[in-house]
């Protein structure tokens, strides 16, 4: 996990003042470090029955397209509003600044089918939260979800409900 973390650049001040941006460009730009994010972010959900892997935008789909593959499995992007054709449902979520919603294709999921949500960063967990509504909307299982950084200072695993795995690989 050092090798990740080692790639994960600090950035002080940014997107404002006091707040600490965890930059993972680094990590995507390198060969190894970026397979090894994959391969730990796959381990807990090998031989889970994962059909398919939900990703939310943006940095989701980065992680959560490569992850699909690895797993012989599918791929859905869970987007923010507007970005896909119709016929699409929705959820809406609030956010520390405002309120947001993400959408998918209304034959995105099957009833039933077991599914995994992914994105870059757990904050205060609405983004997460709103990918697992819709999952369910859809008549998806969540199975898990897995993040590559959790900001535990924020608590925003707290909002993902119930006894279902949620997998991180770096914690701040």
């Amino acid at each position: 996990m050092d090798e990740i973390e080692a790639l994960v650049r600090h950035v002080p001040d940014f997107p404002r003042p006091g707040v600490g941006f965890k930059d993972i460009t680094p990590l995507l730009a390198s060969p190894d470090g970026f397979a090894r994010c994959l391969d730990l972010l796959c381990q807990p959900w090998r031989g889970a029955g994962v059909e398919v892997v939900c990703g939310i935008e943006s940095r989701g789909f980065i992680f959560g397209a490569a992850m699909a593959a690895r797993l012989g499995a599918g791929f859905v992007p869970l987007r923010k509003a507007g970005k896909l054709p119709p016929l699409t449902v929705g959820v809406d979520y609030v956010l520390e600044y405002g309120m947001d919603r993400l959408e998918a294709r209304i034959d995105a999921l099957r009833p039933g089918q077991r599914a995994i949500i992914v994105d870059d960063v757990l904050a205060t967990g609405g983004t997460l939260e709103a990918g697992r509504r819709l999952v369910e909307h859809l008549g998806a299982t969540v199975v898990g979800g897995s993040v590559v950084i959790e900001l535990t200072t924020l608590n925003g695993r707290s909002r993902w409900l119930g006894e279902t795995p949620l997998h991180r690989l770096l914690a701040y």
